[in-house]
This record gives structure tokens, C-alpha cells and sequence, in this order.
């Protein structure tokens, strides 16, 4: 791994985020068990959506599988849009001014519409509120997320915030709080700024995925903290059972389900409205349960990269979160080559979005940032020791 350019592992993150959102799209929100029954296992991008069959309204007009990707991308390439526009970090200002002229006024191909579209007019409620809190209530960018449903929205896209802070986790883990408060708060908040230590980790050449956890362990507060570390001695535990995919997924929930109450249950309905739960409420003590299940997987399969993300995915529920943050960790380990060139060519003409490309303009942009970083810590440091 040592050998592999900034360039090629900034294309692996874009890349294999795609590549684990549209693998979990077709599946999103079916339980292990339903996966099974209808699937077996989906282990290529050239799936059926679940809900292919369904009218039109009762799927929201919008069409997935055979490599199609969701939000997780969409607002991904977006956030590394703000960086491009800016050569600059960012801080939850920034997600008030460009990041919402990106997701609410500039308009791009969105492959479930097959349309250019406002990325808005796809996202889910808790990422609208980006646009409510921001633009419509004009609040003070630092309280955005405050209110907001509690959930893995910011996690899912903070990956850029890594990649300009590779090689240095704790810078990755400060700028993602400082952005994206303006989105999210509580575990969903935190969830954010560990993915992009995790990820600005990965870019150590020759990591292991041990040290990309330990990183994650270092930075995690409260809930967050204690579902990754169980969730990582459940998959040392199991290592030797990799094969028994059954096993691992029921130990994995068993295990979660202190930190994240929902199980298989992740479906709103008119039964549920105004029954109290604690269900995507703020807690000190919960956790999202994609990263820590994201994570443990990339242990069970010591981040093999396919045996990974596929098993992620199959797990079931948010599955194409899961898939997006194992991309995003070992697509900076390894470098796009670790992608099949068939999946690259399936993910580039299904979306429309020049994946390589974007990537390769990001690259450049993160570069030069790094590098202002750089001379500055070189002035620092000459003026530092000047005075001692």
C-alpha cells in the first residue's frame, strides 16, 4: 500500500463510496433476513431494486440498481464542489453560504430521476433541514443541526473533509464538528467527525485496519465510542467464523442494539406517529449503528475489499450508508485499482457523473490545500523556535 499515489487513493474514496451506495441501493432498508429470502446475497451492481415493480408513487418516482447512486454520492461530490470553490478548510459557515448553493441551487444530472435536478429535491428530510435551518430560518450556522433528526446524514458525505486532512486524523476529526454542526448534533454529529479520522487514517501508507479503529477509538465520544470498541471485540472475536455470515450479522445487531434501538424497525408509518420512542432523539449514549457496523466488518475481513463491502451491505438496513463508509476507509487504503474495471464503467455510465474525473479535479484541490498546511506549519515552527 505504501506506493500508491494521493491521487489514486483520493479516486479510491470517490470511487468505492460510489460503488457501496449503489450496491446497497438496491437493498436499502430490508432486514438481513428479507435480503436473504429475495436476493440471497447481492453481490454485484447489477441487481434489481427491491421496489423496481412498484408504481411509480409508491417508489417517489425514482428508479435505483444496475449501479445507480443515491444521496450519499450525490452530496459527496457536493461537499468536494465547496472545497474546489474555496481552495480553502471549511467550517459550518461554509456549509450555510457554498454548500447549500450547491444542494439547493445548482443543478446536476441525479440518476434516480434520469434528470437534472436540484440535489435537494432528492434528499430526505434531515438533509433538507440543511436548506430549512440555513437559508429559510437564517440561523446562526454553528446551531444548524440543533433539532434535526438524529441519524448518519453528515457521516455519509464528510469523506472529503478526510481526504484533505490525510495522514492527519485529528485535523480531519476537528473541521468535520466545526462543518458539520451546521447539519447535524449529538451522535449524528460525532458519527461525522470520526468517519473523517477514520479516513484521513487511511491515507497512512501501510495502515492496518486495526490502527484505522484504534484511530477511531481515540476520537470517539460517549455512545459512539462504546458501540465501535463493542462492536470491534464482537469482530476480533469472530474472525475465525468469517465464512458464517449468518453468525456475524446477528452478534453485530445483538451487540448494536444497545447503542442504537431501532433494529429491524427503520420504517415510518402512521402507526408510529405519536408514540414516544428514542428513536433518532439526542442521547450521550447512542450511537448510529452504520459506522460501527461499517467497522467491524473491514475487522472480520481485515479489509479485504469485496469480502467487505459486500458482506456490509447484505447485513441489511441502511445499507447503502454501510457500503459508503467501508468505501470511503478502504478506497483510501488501496487506491482505486482495488475496483474491478467492469464495476468503474458500470458506476461512470449509470450516473452520468464523471467520477473519475471529479476526482481527479478534488485531488488537486486537496494537494494544494495540504500544502498551504504545510508552509504554515514550517513558518510556525521557525517562529516557535525563535522564542525557546
Amino acid at each position: 500500500m505504501g506506493n500508491i499515489s494521493f491521487e489514486e487513493r483520493v479516486k479510491g474514496v470517490v470511487i468505492a463510496t460510489a460503488y457501496g451506495d449503489a450496491l446497497g441501493a438496491t437493498i436499502e432498508k430490508l432486514s438481513y433476513d428479507e435480503i436473504k429470502a429475495k436476493y440471497g446475497r447481492v453481490e454485484g451492481l447489477n441487481t434489481k431494486w427491491w421496489k423496481a415493480d412498484w408504481p411509480p408513487e409508491e417508489r417517489l418516482n425514482k428508479i435505483r440498481g444496475n449501479g445507480i447512486i443515491t444521496d450519499d454520492t450525490l452530496m459527496t461530490l457536493a461537499l468536494m464542489n465547496v472545497y474546489n470553490n474555496l481552495q480553502r478548510h471549511i467550517d459550518s459557515y461554509d456549509m450555510a453560504d457554498e454548500f447549500v448553493k450547491e444542494i439547493a441551487f445548482r443543478k446536476r444530472y441525479i440518476p434516480e430521476f434520469d434528470k437534472e435536478a436540484l440535489i435537494m429535491d432528492r434528499l430526505f428530510y434531515p438533509e433538507k433541514y440543511i436548506f430549512m435551518r440555513h437559508t429559510l430560518a437564517n440561523c446562526n450556522p454553528r446551531e444548524g443541526g440543533i433539532g434535526n433528526m438524529v441519524n448518519c446524514g453528515a457521516a455519509m458525505y464528510i469523506s472529503p473533509i478526510g481526504i484533505v486532512n490525510a495522514c492527519n486524523p485529528k485535523g480531519a476529526y476537528d473541521e468535520a464538528i466545526l462543518f458539520a454542526i451546521g447539519h447535524q448534533w449529538s451522535y449524528g454529529l460525532e458519527a461525522a467527525g470520526v468517519l473523517a479520522a477514520c479516513v484521513a487514517k487511511a491515507f497512512v501508507p501501510d495502515v492496518t485496519i486495526d490502527e484505522v479503529v484504534e484511530t477511531a477509538l481515540c476520537f470517539a465520544k460517549d455512545g459512539t465510542r462504546m458501540a465501535i470498541k463493542d462492536i470491534y471485540e464482537v469482530a476480533n472475536k469472530l474472525k475465525k467464523h468469517k465464512d458464517n455470515k449468518e453468525l456475524i450479522v446477528r452478534e453485530f445487531h445483538k451487540a448494536i442494539k444497545k447503542y442504537s434501538p431501532m433494529g429491524d424497525d427503520v420504517s415510518r408509518s402512521i402507526e408510529k406517529v405519536g408514540i414516544p420512542s428514542n428513536h433518532y432523539t439526542p442521547s450521550r449514549l447512542f450511537s448510529i449503528e452504520e459506522l460501527p457496523i461499517a467497522l467491524g466488518y473491514c475487522v472480520i475481513h481485515e479489509g479485504d475489499f469485496y469480502e467487505t463491502i459486500i458482506d456490509g451491505v447484505n447485513s441489511g438496513r441502511d445499507t447503502d450508508s454501510i457500503g459508503v463508509m467501508i468505501g470511503a476507509i478502504l478506497g483510501a487504503m488501496y487506491g482505486s485499482s482495488i475496483l474491478d474495471k467492469n464495476d468503474i464503467s458500470i458506476l461512470e455510465e449509470a450516473n452520468k457523473s464523471n467520477l473519475i474525473e471529479n476526482a481527479d479535479k478534488f485531488a488537486k484541490t486537496a494537494i494544494n490545500i495540504i500544502k498551504k498546511d504545510m508552509n504554515l506549519r514550517k513558518e510556525m515552527e521557525k517562529h516557535i523556535n525563535s522564542m525557546i
